[in-house]
């Protein structure tokens, strides 16, 4: 029978004394960071049994630094998912978090992948919306080379080693958005779609979702070729006001990504004859009104503040000693608001 490594081996792999373990293992008195972590890391090349709550107690322990690079600092949705992610981080019940909060109004791949890399220098952990492309995940895979965490928000990069996805999903959002298009129409009619960019994988996602749904349960409905917006308010209502003038038969609109702001305003002034089901993103002053109005049926919501819980988690778990342990991805159910909601 192979004995188990004691506190002692540990305490020698570790290059401390037997009361420094102690101390880690049973969170008293204050321990130098750099001295926990190299017990914790001793412990997994040794194989101690109880490794596991040496990382729970490190990371009670351990002061953090954060970086969060959203998008679009005007925008109402991006404002306030950044408060919910600095309030959750300001009031972390395990750690000592400092958060940064940053934003890019450039969303060049170049623009963000450098951002990234400038942010990595001064946090252990980063959470970053971005879209999919070669050099955004190059400079996530710069990032993760030097022990640091990478957590993609809202949208994934499809080839990247970042350690943790987290976002609405996707799918259950494009075939919900499909339900709800299908079930108010019964009669034939043509559907758009609007979608901010396809390198969004989860945008790419809910779009191929919902056309998946409508081949399935609406035959009697003719999905039109996609129109790409970039998640901006006047593409957005260009492209609605073009859609609308083109077809007089359309009888259920879908925007998958941004510029709500846009997408209802062409909804507005659209002829009051046509009667089109519309469902778009996000909770916000603009799409809480046309629900009330009923310019649009269906607003499918990010939950904010428990998100921004979840992404400080798993910031904690994928820093440091604590790398492996976070999940894989995480996803949420989309908060649905019709005008009876709001």
């Amino acid at each position: 029978m192979v004995d188990r490594p004691t506190i002692q081996d540990l305490a020698k792999a570790a290059g401390v004394s037997v009361a420094t373990v102690d101390r880690v293992l049973n969170g008293r008195l204050p321990v130098r960071e750099d001295t926990a972590l190299r017990v914790v890391r001793a412990a997994e090349d040794i194989g101690f049994h109880a490794t596991v709550l040496l990382k729970r107690r490190f990371a009670e322990g351990a002061s953090r630094r954060f970086g969060f690079l959203l998008q679009k600092r005007a925008d109402a949705f991006y404002h306030s998912f950044g408060d919910a992610l600095v309030h959750a981080a300001k009031t972390a019940h395990h750690m000592q978090v400092k958060p940064q909060l940053e934003y890019a109004d450039d969303l060049s791949p170049a623009t963000v992948a450098a951002k990234l890399l400038h942010m990595a220098t001064r946090n252990d952990a980063i959470a970053v919306v971005a879209v999919d492309h070669p050099t955004v995940e190059d400079a996530v895979h710069d990032i993760t080379e030097k022990h640091k965490a990478v957590v993609t928000l809202l949208s994934d990069l499809a080839t990247s080693t970042r350690n943790t996805y987290i976002a609405v999903d996707a799918r259950k959002a494009g075939r919900t958005a499909g339900w709800t298009i299908a079930h108010g129409n019964q009669r034939p009619g043509k559907v758009g779609v609007i979608i901010g960019s396809h390198r969004y994988v989860s945008q790419d996602l809910a779009e191929i979702s919902f056309r998946s749904y409508l081949r399935e349960h609406a035959p009697h409905l003719t999905l039109l070729e996609p129109i790409t917006n970039l998640d901006d308010n006047v593409l957005a209502e260009e492209a609605v006001t073009k859609l609308l003038a083109q077809h007089d038969d359309i009888v259920g609109l879908y925007a998958a990504g941004g510029g709500q702001d846009g997408f209802i305003r062409a909804l507005r002034a659209k002829s009051s004859q046509q009667r089109v089901v519309s469902v778009c993103n996000e909770l916000t002053q603009t799409t809480r009104q046309a629900l009330i109005d009923g310019v649009i049926d269906l607003a499918l919501g990010t939950p904010i503040a428990p998100m921004a819980q979840r992404v400080i988690e798993v910031m904690g778990q994928a820093t440091a000693a604590l790398q492996g342990s976070a999940p894989a991805q995480v996803l949420f159910p989309a908060d649905l608001h019709i005008s009876e909601t709001v």
